[in-house]
């Protein structure tokens, strides 16, 4: 299949290796600019670190980490670009069309954020996009995607943010294309669950989508197209996210509500490490653990075999989290 082009600046029809990952890093750390910029004025007040670090397989990255915020216990914002060679079971978890012989090699370079709000009454905030090569033993490359997504893990029951949220990835979705919003809602309902807990989900859910290959059937965008419904996925938190923290960081909580939200992020803990892919990716390819890890909340509890009263903001909670369609039914908790 052709390379992906990312329209910083004009290339040639056939760019070389090189100038193709030039470009997607250059895109890449674009996005990552932008979301520090916007997750910092959005706290009111923290600040970011950063720490920049190199792979030894090849490659390296940048991530901002802010743990003194105002609105935000932990959030941080990473991104990569890394190359080397694949290994066995990762190049099979992979799903791509590697090389037909030989050794396969991967270049993959995206930005991911993770926001943990202090008030249990502010959702949890994931987002993600990315772009991933194969190449064979040569050099020749054998396949590209896009990949990426965003969801929302509320610890009390407010249902209008769960439409906020929702009605705005699919304002944003329609604009590229009409079956994406449906077909990545539905594919993130089914990923981000814990399995081990009889398929619990992690929230409410949002897009994800991977293997999103430019000129295919199913959604005729080139290599322009979707690159552009990707960047909007990375910018889309302004109309989903931005409306939910503003209208909820000032309302008052008790001890209950923060215990609650605890419980709830140590199921967040239990996805990312046991069945998150990312993560997983990262730790079989000789990844920063620090960088990988960053994902995990500042505190989490995990409490034995919680029961909750049918009536209680928890087990309404609990209720919120099955998939629904949240565009047209915003009632009840």
């Amino acid at each position: 299949m052709s390379a992906a082009v990312f329209p910083t600046e004009v290339l040639s029809p056939a760019p070389s290796v090189a100038t193709r990952r030039a470009e997607a890093t250059r895109w890449i750390a674009g996005l990552h600019d932008e979301l520090t910029s916007f997750f910092g004025r959005l706290d009111g007040g923290g600040t970011f670190t950063e720490d920049r670090w190199e792979r030894p397989g090849g490659g390296g990255g940048v991530a901002r980490v802010m743990t003194d915020g105002v609105t935000f216990e932990k959030a941080g914002i990473n991104r990569s670009a890394v190359m080397g060679e694949l290994p066995e079971l990762a190049a099979r978890r992979l799903g791509g069309r590697g090389a037909a012989a030989g050794a396969t090699h991967f270049f993959a370079t995206g930005v991911s954020l993770v926001v943990h709000p202090r008030s249990p009454k502010v959702p949890t905030v994931h987002l993600n996009v990315r772009y991933f090569e194969l190449t064979d033993e040569h050099g020749n490359l054998t396949d590209s995607w896009f990949g990426g997504g965003t969801d929302l893990t509320p610890f009390y029951p407010h249902v209008a943010d769960g439409v906020t949220f929702h009605r705005a990835l699919r304002d944003m979705a329609d604009k590229h294309h009409a079956r994406f919003y449906p077909d990545f809602k539905q594919w993130c309902d089914e990923y981000f669950v814990n399995v081990h807990r009889d398929n619990e989900a992690r929230g409410i859910g949002g897009i994800f989508f991977d293997h999103l290959r430019p000129d295919e059937a199913s959604h005729d965008l080139d290599h322009a197209g979707v690159q552009a419904f990707v960047s909007d996925v990375a910018r889309v938190l302004r109309h989903a996210y931005e409306p939910i923290v503003e209208r909820r960081r000032h309302e008052a909580f008790n001890e209950a509500e923060r215990e609650f939200q605890l419980v709830r992020r140590g199921r967040y803990v239990e996805f990312n490490l046991v069945h998150d892919r990312g993560t997983i990716f990262g730790l079989q390819t000789n990844a920063r653990v620090e960088s990988v890890l960053m994902s995990l909340p500042p505190l989490a509890m995990w409490q034995y075999s919680p029961r909750y009263a049918p009536d209680s903001f928890e087990a309404r909670l609990v209720r919120m989290l099955e998939p629904r369609d949240w565009i047209t039914d915003a009632t009840g908790e």
